[in-house]
């Protein structure tokens, strides 16, 4: 399997959940309002022997040329959005939703794809109301056709596509394994966001559990030795195998 991180950049966010881009040669965490984070935007491409998988979508950006950037950091690797086979996603916040949506046409954005969604975060996210969630994609994603809702805590997407719904960072987030032949992939999105976390006992405040992704990294790190793990919000390291 081939593994494509595609950066959106370096951000901040604190509780207004509003992300700011930040520039490390001009911008300084000082400057930024108490309690920011510091993160990348980085969603995947993931190309297997059948298909061609984005892993979450980032914020739907437009760059200053007004290109979509989705699009654009997929067509620097070669791939048209019309490629996109399969479009799997972790939770619905909209740091990792955004680009499910084409900006400017304000339709789904990956026509070729289908859309596979855990139901339960679906329907939280749609009843709630809350600022980290884009109302209006919502609304999209319960017209499609394309979408494919799995509701069982534990299951299969497609063969060797594997995932479980932990409540950890949020309600109903979950985790996905690719696997194909000996390689196996592990996305851990917001439960395992950043190398860092896997090395020291954190428990964040922000997340729905914060304890238990705690001890869930505890316990991919223990069974991951062999794994490629992808960390949607690491600054430096977004693949990583653990020896």
């Amino acid at each position: 399997m081939k593994i494509i991180p595609l950066s959106e950049g370096a951000f901040t966010v604190d509780a207004s959940k509003q992300f700011i881009p930040f520039k490390f040669n001009e911008d300084e965490m000082a400057d930024r309002n108490r309690g920011s984070l510091l993160v990348e935007i980085q969603p995947f491409v993931v190309i297997t022997g059948s298909d061609i998988i984005l892993l979450d979508t980032g914020l739907g950006l437009t760059g200053e040329d007004g290109q979509f950037q989705l699009y654009k950091n997929l067509r620097d690797q070669g791939i048209n959005a019309g490629d996109i086979t399969m479009v799997i996603m972790s939770h619905l916040h909209k740091d990792h939703a955004g680009g499910l949506i084409n900006p400017y046409t304000r339709q789904l954005a990956f026509e070729n794809a289908t859309y596979h969604i855990q139901k339960q975060e679906l329907e939280y996210a749609t009843e709630i109301g809350s600022a980290s969630y884009n109302t209006d994609l919502l609304e999209l994603l319960q017209n499609s056709d394309a979408l494919v809702l799995t509701e069982a805590e534990t299951g299969f997407i497609a063969d060797g596509i594997s995932y479980e719904v932990t409540g950890a960072h949020s309600k109903y987030h979950r985790v996905i394994w690719l696997r194909e032949g000996e390689e196996t992939i592990f996305f851990g999105a917001d439960d395992a966001p950043q190398l860092s976390q896997m090395k020291t006992r954190f428990a964040a405040k922000y997340d729905y559990d914060g304890k238990k992704a705690m001890q869930l990294r505890e316990k991919w790190l223990l069974e991951g030795t062999e794994w490629q793990f992808l960390f949607y919000h690491d600054i430096q390291t977004p693949v990583k195998r653990f020896e």
